[in-house]
């Protein structure tokens, strides 16, 4: 893991009880995306979500689909996890500490990769989408929910840096909704669903990797 990773890591690890604790701010919202997510899986879905924090959106997607792999860079947030998967009853997870930017490509290919909350957070989100791109198979899925938060206006440039310097922010990629989607275009994605609350500067995109 690099020194940015590690210290990504030591972030999340620092506020994962804190995290683990806090309610779903839109449950609406959530529910929603929940379900569009899930007219698209089945039993036979082999799945990766990167960036799976405390597990809770895996846990909720296990029951429809045959594995999931989760990843995060925090080990503190997976042991919530890990926790809360036994509690469920769920067996079909497994959890591990990595990021996408590390993962080693050892050549299995996913139907469904999930990146919620997440990509805004990648100090390159075009070469995640790349290493996305690699990871599906032809005519997988990547289902992602991202803050684009060039679309907050010039004071959060001013605010997120000050939080940051005091230890209450993590690293954040700004990024518009239409620089999100582009990248996506080029990399050879197709958006086949979306859901962009009002007032919101969060994109929600269920895309479908171009068969090659």
């Amino acid at each position: 893991m690099t020194q940015l990773l590690e210290k990504d890591a030591r972030f999340w690890d620092k506020i994962a009880d804190k995290y683990n604790k806090r309610p779903v701010g839109d449950e609406e919202t959530y529910q929603h995306k929940l379900r569009l997510t899930q007219a698209f899986l089945t039993s036979e879905m082999d799945v990766l979500e990167f960036g799976c924090g405390t597990g809770s959106t895996a846990i909720l997607h296990a029951p429809h689909v045959k594995s999931i792999r989760a990843i995060d860079v925090a080990d503190n947030m997976l042991k919530h996890g890990r926790t809360k998967a036994a509690q469920a009853g769920v067996t079909n997870i497994t959890f591990e500490v990595a990021s996408i930017e590390a993962l080693p490509e050892d050549g299995s290919k996913y139907d469904v990769i999930l990146g919620l909350n997440i990509l805004h957070l990648c100090r390159n989100p075009r070469a995640v989408t790349q290493k996305v791109r690699r990871m599906l198979k032809p005519g997988g899925l990547f289902v992602q929910s991202t803050a684009c938060l060039k679309n907050m206006g010039p004071l959060a440039r001013v605010f997120i840096p000050m939080m940051q310097v005091i230890g209450k922010a993590p690293y954040v990629n700004f990024m518009s909704s239409r620089e999100l989607r582009q990248i996506l275009d080029s990399e050879g994605f197709h958006i086949v669903e979306k859901h962009t609350p009002d007032n919101s500067v969060t994109d929600f995109l269920i895309a479908r990797r171009a068969v090659d």
